[in-house]
């Protein structure tokens, strides 16, 4: 389940697809949490430990994921991440995985929003998915995100999970 952070950032967003509708629809579920992270929440002090704090406290979660905003090349927008703002999100994931156990994201897999794929050529994940409009039929290219992505930032939580795996070596 995809949740644009915390209740007054989510019901701005989704409307009328609101927390209080979510809450009820999962009960008696057992759900993963999704969040993409974009510049207004990750300037916020404290913001993204208030979001997996919430979550984790609910019984109906059993996995939270973080992505980061993915821009398309070219984008100038309010939801596009500074380097400082990757950078600050990426520490706060390293110490919030270490204290929450529903964070489900590896040192690796985290670390590697840090140097992401130059391309969709290079992404293990794009390499590996095919992904497909609603109607199933209709594909989506190069990735997930379609049109243009600016892979240099990308923040895909898919993306940076199978990075990980694939530059995985087993020790000699």
């Amino acid at each position: 389940m995809s949740i644009d952070g915390l209740q007054p950032e989510h019901d701005a967003r989704r409307a009328p697809a609101t927390y209080d509708r979510i809450l009820k629809h999962i009960e008696g579920h057992n759900v993963t949490v999704h969040c993409t992270v974009t510049r207004q929440p990750a300037r916020r002090p404290g913001y993204l430990e208030e979001f997996v704090t919430y979550w984790s406290a609910r019984d109906t979660v059993s996995k939270i994921l973080v992505s980061l905003h993915t821009p398309q090349v070219g984008e100038i927008s309010d939801e596009r991440l500074t380097v400082a703002d990757r950078q600050r999100a990426i520490d706060d994931l390293l110490s919030l995985r270490a204290r929450f156990s529903k964070l489900k994201m590896s040192k690796a897999m985290i670390k590697m929003f840090a140097t992401p794929p130059a391309s969709p050529a290079e992404c293990v994940f794009s390499r590996l998915t095919t992904c497909l409009s609603a109607d199933l039929q209709t594909g989506i290219t190069p990735c997930q995100f379609g049109g243009a992505p600016d892979c240099a930032d990308c923040g895909c939580a898919a993306s940076a999970g199978f990075s990980a795996i694939g530059a995985y070596r087993w020790p000699a």
